[in-house]
């Protein structure tokens, strides 16, 4: 059995993840979700000086506080900037990290530097427009999403604070990374950025590679599909090490 850390997407936080909640229950994983800080639950924490460290040491913390050791690390989205960051500080730690439709940074690369100029740029904008310089407006669910799904999902949805895209990780370790699984979601439309990191999961060493036919958020539209290649990745703890 699994002890799994989850790190999350921007605008999202745990309460997104609550239809795996029961398949990692009675599979007997235990599944740690900390929503970062200035999202979800704690919303009300949100103010301009948050960054892409503040929310590594959010995940960092439950680590350290849960006392967690052979950890599976999942990252998500924007949680695949978090994730690499927790892998390179408590290395030790973990076990695996598992990249979901995820952002998978290089020492000194930042959100921004990966999503490219165009879209930065339109980000910038929007922040400028309705987030006073500094909230990130919310992106859209991807179209396919249920109806029902998007009903739950928008009103829980909250703006990114904008250093957290801007920060470029710092990247520490002397130790070579933990195992890195790459879950890349077929579904992705016009303008994908997560399809770099999945061919360089197929070229690099170190990475395995592995596809769903989904969007961009499987733990909500297919929750039973990536349980199940998540159960296929999480015993290969011989083959990791």
């Amino acid at each position: 059995m699994a002890s799994i850390v989850l790190a999350h997407g921007a605008w999202s936080a745990a309460w997104a993840w609550k239809k795996m909640r029961p398949l990692f229950r009675a599979a007997g994983h235990e599944f740690f979700s900390p929503t970062y800080t200035g999202l979800g639950e704690r919303a009300h924490l949100a103010r301009p000086e948050i960054d892409l460290s503040t929310h590594i040491q959010d995940v960092l913390a439950v680590l350290e506080f849960e006392d967690l050791t052979d950890v599976t690390l999942l990252g998500h989205s924007y949680g695949g900037m978090v994730a690499t960051g927790v892998a390179d500080k408590a290395r030790g730690r973990i076990a695996r990290v598992v990249y979901i439709d995820a952002f998978a940074p290089k020492d000194g690369q930042s959100l921004f530097d990966l999503v490219g100029p165009k879209a930065e740029g339109n980000m910038r904008a929007g922040a400028a427009k309705d987030g006073d310089g500094w909230r990130l407006p919310i992106n859209p669910m991807p179209p396919d999403t249920a109806p029902e799904d998007v009903a739950w999902a928008s009103p829980r949805r909250r703006p990114q604070p904008i250093r957290t895209f801007e920060q470029k990780i710092q990247l520490d370790s002397k130790e070579p990374p933990p195992p890195r699984h790459y879950i890349y979601a077929t579904r992705n439309g016009p303008g994908d950025v997560f399809r770099q990191f999945a061919e360089r999961a197929k070229s690099e060493a170190g990475w395995k590679n592995y596809e769903m036919d989904c969007s961009h958020n499987p733990h909500i539209t297919c929750p039973d599909a990536l349980m199940a290649l998540l159960t296929r990745i999480m015993p290969n703890t011989w083959e990791d090490k």
